[in-house]
């Protein structure tokens, strides 16, 4: 049964909702090994950071990491490449609702910005685009997808752990089919085994849809934990 619609939240709300401010996701993940982003997302951010740099030493190479969490793979990103390649022009951006990072930036490299990710916006193009388990906290999931894909810089990798199914039609039905038919008219890739997203290069995505609201009771979702269902009247 679809939830009573006075009962779906807007972002205000959702904000405060204490499933939003789930620690357990994306709290101590690091950058690579078992519990890690290189593991979530397939590949070792690190390298394909540093690979980037390589083929192009006189450009800046950005990763946004949206749905940060405590920051820890951003943290030792920014460790390694003050140790490994002290010289390389590199900038990571961290995106969070809350600030419960592990520690502050060491150097210039690194900024945390504690905001709501439906709302920020970064000032140029990114090599690389993350959210490890962050939309499944989202309320506008649709919007901020769209956002992060055109994020990317020319050659740019976007990844993100995604649910389908946690886009419901008004009525409270799945809406995962339209959802995937857009993203494949779009070519992004979506792996539905790993739950991944992903795209290379910026695309424009428009969804035909009308963002509702959100419900935070929706209950687990595939990772076992509470998630967020977004709702949205879709053109016909």
């Amino acid at each position: 049964m679809p939830p009573d619609s006075r009962r779906l939240l807007d972002d205000a709300a959702l904000e405060r909702s204490s499933v939003v401010a789930n620690n357990a996701m994306n709290r101590g993940r690091g950058l690579s090994g078992p519990n890690s982003y290189a593991k979530e997302l397939g590949f070792d951010p690190y390298q394909r950071l540093v690979e980037t740099n390589c083929a192009a030493p006189a450009s800046t190479v950005t990763w946004i990491d949206v749905c940060c969490g405590s920051g820890r793979a951003l943290l030792t990103a920014e460790e390694r490449f003050a140790s490994e390649l002290p010289d390389a022009d590199v900038r990571l951006l961290g995106v969070d609702l809350v600030d419960y990072y592990l520690a502050p930036p060491r150097t210039s490299r690194l900024r945390f910005s504690t905001t709501p990710a439906t709302t920020w916006h970064p000032d140029g193009p990114a090599d690389l685009v993350t959210c490890v388990h962050g939309l499944h906290y989202i309320g506008d999931k649709l919007a901020l997808l769209a956002a992060m894909v055109s994020w990317l810089a020319p050659h740019g990798t976007f990844t993100a752990d995604f649910d389908p199914d946690t886009i419901r039609h008004a009525d409270g039905s799945s809406a995962a089919s339209r959802v995937l038919a857009v993203l494949r008219a779009a070519d992004l890739t979506y792996d539905r085994r790993r739950h991944r997203i992903s795209s290379r290069g910026p695309r424009s995505i428009r969804f035909p849809a009308t963002y509702l609201g959100a419900d935070d009771r929706a209950g687990p979702g595939y990772t076992g934990q509470p998630a967020v269902a977004s709702y949205y009247e879709w053109q016909p």
